[in-house]
């Protein structure tokens, strides 16, 4: 998570984190915290996670990066180290409005880690490198 998110915002997913691997779920105090910080986007990254829809991708240089592909079916790559989602919502209602701290791929990419909820795929540097670049096969 680093040091991108406000500290209200990585204290709840550390807690989300310690939570879960206590007990295997996330309370309702904790789901209020995450739709009270988030807003609607919470839901949305949950779903998503339910869903198993991100994917933590592994490169044998070390490289690793994650996708989630959105409710359309859309794959996004997200860089959870930067606190970056190739989404056109990220780009727009995070970046250039400002009305939202992150999109639901990147959220559901945290939640995933806390959660231990992402799949797992190992590519080739060369892949690696098409997906950093956006490269479409």
């Amino acid at each position: 998570m680093g040091a991108v998110l406000p500290a209200v915002a990585e204290e709840l997913l550390r807690e989300v984190k310690r939570t879960y691997e206590d007990t295997s779920q996330v309370s309702d105090e904790l789901l209020l915290g995450l739709k009270f910080i988030f807003g609607p986007t919470a839901l949305q990254a949950l779903d998503l996670v339910d869903q198993r829809s991100v994917t933590q991708v592994t490169s044998p240089s070390g490289r690793t990066t994650f996708q989630v592909t959105g409710s359309s079916g859309k794959l996004y790559t997200c860089y959870s180290s930067c606190h970056y989602c190739s989404c056109p919502a990220f780009s727009f209602s995070v970046l250039r409005k400002n009305e939202n701290m992150l999109c639901k791929h990147i959220l559901a990419v945290y939640l995933s880690q806390a959660m231990g909820g992402f799949q797992e795929l190992i590519v080739s540097d060369k892949q690696m490198s098409d997906i950093l670049l956006a490269k479409e096969d």
